[in-house]
C-alpha cells in the first residue's frame, strides 16, 4: 500500500529492488531524478568547505574575520531551515513536482550569484538562496520517491536519496580538487553547483506529479495513469484502493484535530505517546549534529590545515578521504541497520565518536606544544614592515612560537632549511604570502603550524567518519520514520527535522569561534563532552524499533521506556512525563 510502515530496507528488499527496476526502468528514473535533491544537499556541504580556502585569499575581510567565515558557511543552513519550513506548505499546496522545480530554480540562482559575487555580502545572499533550495528539496525528494515507488521496494529507493547526499559531498570534493589550480577557483567551485540543479529541473519536467498528491486533489484518473506505469496491471486496483483509504483516514484526522499547524502541535504534545516519541526523535537528531559532524564536513580542509598541512591542494585531497568514507558508511548502514538494530548501532557509533574526539583533541594539544619557535632574523628577512606588529609589540616575544603567531592573526613562514626550525612571523596578506612562497622550500601557515604528528589528526578524522556514518549518520532519520504514531508522523518528523537543522546551524556558526577561543584541543574536547551527554540521552530515551510494527512501538511508548544496563531494555511502567 502507498502509506504503510516505516521506511527501511533490508537485503531482501534490495534484491527485490534490483529485479523490479530491471523490469521497469521507469521506476529508477523517478527515484534517481528526485534523488538529485539529496545530491544538491551533499554537494553544497562539500563545495563550500573547499571554496572557503580560496575566498579568504580574495577577500582580506574574510581572511581576518572568523565570524564572517562562519556566516558564509552557515547561512545556507539558515536558509535550509526556512526552506524546509515552507516546503511542507508548498508540497500540500502546489504538489511535490512543482516544489522540486522551484527549489532547483532558487538553488541555481543562488549558485550563479555566488560565482559572480563582487563582495562577501553577495556570497552570503547566494548562500541563503542555495539553502532555501536545499531545505525544500531535502524534504520533498524522499517524499516524492516514497509516494511514487512500489511499496515492496520503497525503503531501498528512498535509501538512494541518502546515498546521493553523501555521494554529492564526495563529488563536490573531487570538483574542488579539480579546480584547485584554475584562475578564480572558488567561483568555479560554487558556480558549477548549479549544474546538478539544472539537470534535475529539466529531468523533472519529463516526470509526473506524485500519484498520492494527485489523488488528494481529486485527480483520480491522472493518479491511476501513473500507477499503471509503476505497478503490474493486476496490482493497480489494490493501490488505488489503498490510496483512497489512506487519504480518507488523513482527512478524518484533520477534521478531528484541525488543519492548522497550531492545532496539530497542541494535539501532538497532549498525546503521551507522541510526546515520548519526540523525546527520542529530537534526542537523536540533535545528537547527530552536536557530535560535531558538520565541523568536519563544512570545515574539513580548514581542519586539515589546523593539523599542519599548509598546501590547499593537500588539504582538499585529504578531505576527499572523509567524504568518501562517509559515502561508504552510508552503504554499510543500509546493509546492517536491520540486522543489528537502530539503538545498538547508535550507541556503538557514539562510543567510537567520543573516543576519536578525545584522542583528536590530545593530538592537537601535542601538536601545538611542538610548534616551531620564531626567529627575529627570519621575521625581518622579508623587510622591516613585514614583521607581525603583535609580535614586535609583545612583551614576551622571545617565548612566542608559530601558534602564538597564527593566533595573533599573522602568518608563519617556515624556515627554508626545515619547516620545524624557527621561522618568520609576518603580516598576514597576499604580498607577504607570495614573498614566502617565492623562496625555495618555504611554506606559509595561517590556520595551523608544522607538526610531525599532524598526520594523526587526519587518520583520526577518518576513524571518526567510520564510526559516525553507519550509526549516527543515517539511523536518526530511520528512527524518526518509525517512532511516531502514523497519524502524527508528519508533524513529529517535521519537529525533529527542524531541531536537526537548528542544531546544524549552531554547530556550523560557532565552530571557528570556539576553536579561536579554546584552540583545536578545547573545541574537539567540548564536542566529546557534548557527545557523552548525547550518548546518555540516547541510552535512556531511545527504544529499539527494529522489526516492530507501529502498534508495538506505540505500546512501548505508552508504558514508558526504561533501559536495563545488562539486558538492553525493559517496558516497565514509568511515571507519566
Amino acid at each position: 500500500m502507498v502509506e504503510g510502515g516505516g521506511v527501511r530496507a533490508d537485503k531482501t528488499e534490495f534484491t527485490e529492488c534490483f529485479k523490479t527496476v530491471w523490469k521497469t526502468p521507469y521506476i529508477m528514473k523517478l527515484a534517481l531524478t528526485a534523488g538529485l535533491g539529496g545530491l544538491l544537499f551533499g554537494w553544497d556541504t562539500g563545495n563550500i568547505s573547499g571554496a572557503l580556502l580560496f575566498i579568504k585569499d580574495d577577500f582580506d575581510s574574510v581572511r581576518k574575520s572568523t565570524v564572517l567565515q562562519e556566516v558564509i558557511v552557515s547561512m545556507a543552513v539558515a536558509g535550509a531551515i526556512f526552506g524546509a519550513g515552507i516546503g511542507g506548505w508548498m508540497n500540500d499546496k502546489f504538489g511535490r513536482k512543482l516544489c522540486i522545480l522551484g527549489a532547483d530554480v532558487v538553488f541555481f540562482i543562488g549558485a550563479v550569484i555566488m560565482a559572480a559575487a563582487p563582495a562577501p555580502w553577495v556570497i552570503v545572499i547566494g548562500r541563503i538562496l542555495v539553502g532555501l533550495g536545499v531545505g525544500a528539496a531535502s524534504m520533498t525528494s524522499p517524499l516524492y520517491i516514497s509516494e511514487a515507488s512500489p511499496a515492496k521496494i520503497r525503503g531501498a529507493l528512498v535509501a538512494t536519496n541518502g546515498l546521493l547526499i553523501t555521494g554529492g559531498q564526495f563529488v563536490a570534493y573531487v570538483v574542488n580538487l579539480a579546480f584547485n589550480n584554475v584562475h578564480g577557483q572558488w567561483r568555479w567551485m560554487l558556480g558549477i553547483a548549479g549544474v546538478p540543479a539544472a539537470l534535475q529541473f529539466f529531468c523533472m519536467l519529463t516526470l509526473p506529479e506524485s500519484p498520492r498528491w494527485l489523488y488528494s486533489q481529486n485527480k483520480v484518473d491522472e493518479a491511476r495513469d501513473i500507477l499503471e506505469k509503476i505497478y503490474p496491471a493486476d496490482e493497480v486496483e489494490a493501490e488505488m484502493n489503498a490510496l483512497q483509504s489512506s487519504i480518507k483516514e488523513e482527512r478524518e484526522l484533520e477534521s478531528s484535530i484541525g488543519q492548522s499547524i497550531a492545532a496539530k502541535l497542541a494535539s501532538a504534545f497532549k498525546n503521551k505517546v507522541v510526546r515520548r516519541g519526540l523525546y527520542a526523535g529530537i534526542t537523536v537528531q540533535v545528537a547527530q549534529q552536536f557530535v560535531g559532524i558538520n565541523t568536519v564536513m563544512y570545515y574539513a580542509p580548514t581542519i586539515v590545515q589546523f593539523a599542519g598541512f599548509a598546501s590547499k591542494k593537500t588539504a582538499l585531497a585529504l578531505s576527499l578521504v572523509t567524504s568518501g568514507l562517509n559515502a561508504l558508511g552510508t552503504i554499510v548502514s543500509m546493509a546492517f541497520v536491520d540486522r543489528y538494530g537502530r539503538r545498538r548501532l547508535m550507541i556503538v557509533s557514539m562510543v567510537g565518536i567520543i573516543s576519536c574526539l578525545v584522542v583528536l583533541a590530545i593530538v592537537f594539544l601535542q601538536a601545538a606544544s611542538q610548534a616551531p619557535a620564531l626567529s627575529v632574523a627570519e621575521s625581518t628577512h622579508f623587510g622591516a614592515n613585514s614583521t607581525c606588529p603583535a609580535y614586535v609589540a609583545a612583551m614576551n616575544a622571545p617565548s612566542w612560537d608559530c601558534m602564538s603567531c597564527v593566533k595573533a592573526k599573522c602568518g608563519f613562514c617556515s624556515n627554508s632549511a626545515s619547516q620545524y626550525h624557527p621561522g618568520a612571523c609576518l603580516v598576514s596578506n597576499k604580498e607577504f604570502e607570495n614573498a614566502c612562497h617565492r623562496e625555495s622550500k618555504r611554506q606559509w601557515f595561517e590556520e595551523g603550524c608544522p607538526s610531525k604528528i599532524g598526520f594523526l589528526a587526519v587518520v583520526l578524522m577518518a576513524l571518526y567518519i567510520i564510526c559516525y556514518a553507519p550509526g549516527m549518520g543515517t539511523v536518526p532519520w530511520i528512527v524518526n520514520s518509525e517512532i511516531y504514531p502514523l497519524r502524527y508522523r508528519g508533524i513529529g518528523g517535521g519537529i525533529a527535522a527542524m531541531s536537526n537543522w537548528t542544531a546544524n546551524l549552531i554547530v556550523s556558526m560557532s565552530f571557528l569561534s570556539i576553536r579561536e577561543a579554546f584552540g583545536s584541543f578545547g573545541a574537539f574536547l567540548l564536542f566529546a563532552g557534548i557527545s557523552t551527554v548525547g550518548l546518555i540521552f540516547i541510552f535512556f530515551f531511545v527504544p529499539e524499533t527494529k522489526g516492530m510494527r507501529f502498534e508495538e512501538i506505540e505500546k512501548v511508548l505508552e508504558k514508558g521506556y526504561r533501559p536495563q544496563l545488562l539486558k538492553g531494555k525493559s517496558n516497565k511502567d514509568v511515571s507519566d512525563v
